[in-house]
C-alpha cells in the first residue's frame, strides 16, 4: 500500500506562511499520509528542517530546483 500524498503550493508566500500552511495541512491529515510542499521563500529551507526535527513529522525529502523548494513530510 502506497502512502497518500497531498500537495500544497506556497510559492510566492513569505516566511512564516509556507510553514504555517504546512502545519495546518498536516493537522488535517491522517497518520502515514505525506505532504509535498512547494515554496519560493529561501527561509523555508531552514524552517522545514527545524520543524521536522522538533515536530516528529519526518522530512523525507527536500530539494531546490531553479529557485523552487520542494519538501516531502510524513504525518506521524
Amino acid at each position: 500500500m502506497t502512502a497518500s500524498i497531498r500537495t500544497l503550493d506556497t510559492c510566492g508566500l513569505a516566511c512564516p506562511m509556507p510553514l504555517l500552511k504546512a502545519k495546518q495541512a498536516l493537522n488535517s491529515m491522517a497518520s502515514g499520509e505525506q505532504l509535498l510542499v512547494t515554496a519560493t521563500d529561501q527561509g523555508s529551507w531552514r524552517d522545514f528542517k527545524v520543524y521536522a526535527e522538533h515536530s516528529g513529522h519526518p522530512l523525507l525529502q527536500r530539494q531546490e530546483v531553479d529557485g523552487i523548494y520542494h519538501y516531502l513530510l510524513e504525518k506521524k
